[in-house]
């Protein structure tokens, strides 16, 4: 690096930090331009010497096709969770026992800010890298982006500086900012940011650096990661001496002595959350001593010397217009408020959960009705209560629909849950690609070709309406559909073709009754071994069959009972959809072999090995595939191979095929 270049780089980054961190600028923004242009010019003819830390990345250029990974060298860990000022005691009492002392543990408070956390890795004393938190182990590279924010030192020129310093902060966007940029969004008909954090977050995520230079992101530095030397004996040396580095940290900080000074910084914050130029929702305390944080330790997913003190959520009023049933993949009846749209926590919300027809009536909510609604966590839109004092004169109590409203199917209500369900699961549109999905699964009828890119375009030409349409696709259909090729069409029609031979158990388990697993769908299969016999069934019946209780049995009843299930379950068997019959076993309390875990190895010549483990378990035993100590029988067949010698070597009680049969 020649002297001019080196000269320029640190004039322009001493007359940075004079202007965005000490607000005390000593040369005009002119002057600055032109000393910031004169770097410009100098790297654009000499490209060779430009180096990372250059003051000039900070307005982006960088342009990638994707994200990569980083691994983060130490964990960034999660925060616990209190919710009122008893939780509070409680934590600080844990720690006082963790670390065997009775004086109050002094604590450091931070607002917590909402935006996203950072990972800053720097080594020699340049920045290396920033990466996004991700899943707490591995998050993603946006370096690029990172280099844009003023905050952020790209070098730290100082004789202390470690060789390897991870510095971690949350990344945010000023409210001022945030307005202004939604402003310029809304002039160039561009979609609004919901929130600040919501703005952060997409502008950190750019793949091209001149849009998040654009975003007016800040940044407070909260403690380090991996470090290659002691910062000191306290969380607040850490901080001063990240602050000393150039970092910015948070303004509102305390060092808290006692419970008294824990509670007045909690009121305090929380009145003055509304005046402060971002936005928080709660505040984060630690344990000051870094000996003490060793000492408390971790659980699996957060430090047991910190606690997150999450504000109340938001709430306002407005009219609640209407109400909506949304109905879920699974069938699931959600009652949604239509709401006169009103801000609530910064953003617009026009519709609110109301949970399920318990909550409504609980609640006594109304169209028509003055509600009270927040963010559940600050996200979720609730509406919490109604305010009676306005309901209007001719309002009448909500009637939640006995029929779903998009198929006409009965609502039925879970028997030990408060969800209601539309029982049309085979015939219900917005069950639709649920259904197919389940029906085609591996535990189904195993139809291969069939992937959700492939069964939404199937559903969107019309091709597919219920899963009794697949076995009339036909190849001239399947040529059309996009990135199918002719053997990619034929393949997926013998698959269909091949999945008419069934077993019951499959078949029952692919209709997707609420509560029915595969070893349920067994269960059943072994009883009725007939679609006829099932769809005749009744409660005692069911109820009687091991692992099948009450609530399970009427979802059973529910779904065979609803006709336009009935009527697909008719065209899936017109279809060729068919299996083996088996005779039903009936499974006695006393069984020989019940509770016994057994292993199938080889082959037989009467029975599959399916049937043969549909038998063992409807007598109760536990089926498993592989021979251990615990295994008390191994059936072998023909050609039984490695697991016969590993029963024989392990002396498991060993079953031939005339055993089974006798058995049987």
């Amino acid at each position: 690096m020649t002297p001019e270049y080196q000269n320029l780089i640190q004039q322009v980054e001493y007359h940075n930090r004079r202007y965005y961190e000490l607000d005390d600028p000593e040369i005009s923004d002119a002057e600055y331009d032109g000393l910031f242009q004169s770097l410009l010019a100098y790297e654009n003819e000499h490209p060779d010497e430009k180096v990372d830390y250059s003051p000039t990345q900070r307005v982006g250029g960088r342009v990638l096709s994707s994200f990569s990974e980083i691994q983060h060298v130490q964990p960034m860990l999660s925060l616990d969770n209190a919710f009122n000022e008893e939780e509070m005691r409680a934590f600080v009492e844990r720690l006082q026992t963790r670390l065997k002392v009775t004086d109050f543990p002094v604590l450091v408070a931070e607002p917590k800010l909402d935006g996203l956390a950072i990972s800053l890795r720097y080594e020699q004393g340049v920045l290396v890298y920033g990466a996004t938190r991700g899943n707490g182990t591995v998050g993603e590279d946006v370096t690029h982006n990172i280099k844009t924010i003023r905050d952020i030192p790209l070098r730290l020129e100082f004789d202390d500086v470690p060789e390897v310093l991870e510095v971690r902060g949350e990344v945010f966007m000023p409210l001022a900012g945030f307005e202004a940029l939604n402003q310029t969004r809304e002039a160039q008909g561009e979609k609004l940011f919901a929130n600040p954090r919501n703005a952060a977050a997409g502008s950190l995520r750019q793949l091209d650096s001149k849009v998040a230079a654009q975003r007016p992101l800040q940044m407070f530095c909260y403690g380090v990661g991996d470090v290659s030397i002691s910062l000191g004996e306290r969380y607040s040396d850490v901080l001063a001496q990240l602050a000393k580095w150039g970092f910015k940290t948070q303004p509102e900080m305390a060092s808290l002595q006692s419970q008294k000074a824990l509670n007045e910084y909690i009121q305090a914050l929380q009145a003055k959350r509304e005046t402060l130029p971002y936005e928080i929702d709660g505040i984060v305390f630690k344990l000051d001593s870094l000996q003490g944080q060793k000492e408390a330790g971790f659980t699996a997913r957060a430090p047991r010397w910190a606690m997150a003190y999450k504000f109340p959520a938001q709430e306002v009023t407005t009219v609640l217009e209407a109400i909506d049933i949304q109905v879920g993949r699974t069938g699931a009846l959600t009652p949604v408020a239509r709401l006169a749209p009103v801000q609530v926590g910064g953003v617009i919300v026009s519709n609110a959960t109301l949970h399920n027809r318990d909550e409504i009536e609980k609640k006594d909510v109304r169209v028509g009705d003055t509600v009270v609604v927040r963010r559940a966590g600050d996200v979720i839109p609730e509406v919490v209560r109604v305010v009676l004092g306005k309901r209007p004169e001719e309002s009448v109590p909500y009637e939640f629909p006995e029929q779903c409203p998009v198929c006409g199917s009965d609502a039925v209500k879970d028997a030990d849950k408060t969800v209601i369900r539309c029982s049309g699961g085979l015939f219900c549109d917005a069950q639709k690609w649920f259904s197919i999905s389940h029906f085609v699964s591996k535990k189904g009828l195993d139809i291969q070709g069939l992937g959700e890119k492939v069964i939404k375009q199937l559903i969107d030409v019309g091709l597919v309406q219920h899963v009794n349409d697949l076995f009339t696709l036909k190849y001239d259909d399947l040529i059309q559909l996009d990135r199918m090729g002719e053997k990619s069409a034929q393949n997926l029609l013998n698959s269909v073709e091949k999945a008419k031979n069934t077993t019951f158990s499959r078949f029952i388990y692919a209709l997707g009754i609420p509560e029915v697993g595969e070893v349920t769908a067994k269960t059943l299969a072994q009883a009725y071994g007939t679609a006829e016999a099932l769809m005749n069934s009744n409660l005692d019946e069911l109820v009687a069959l091991p692992d099948i209780g009450e609530v399970v049995a009427q979802h059973v009843l529910n779904f065979l009972s609803e006709p336009h299930n009935q009527t697909i379950i008719e065209k899936l068997l017109s279809a060729g959809v068919r299996w083996e019959q088996v005779e039903p076993v009936e499974v006695s309390e006393d069984s020989p072999i019940a509770g016994k875990v057994m292993v199938i190895t080889g082959k037989f010549s009467e029975l599959s090995r399916t049937d043969i483990k549909a038998r063992l378990e409807a007598s109760g035993a536990k089926v498993t595939g592989s021979v251990s100590k615990k295994t008390d029988v191994v059936i072998a067949g023909v050609d039984a191979g490695s697991k016969l010698t590993k029963a024989q070597d392990l002396g498991v009680e060993i079953w031939d095929e005339q055993k089974l049969n006798e058995f049987i």
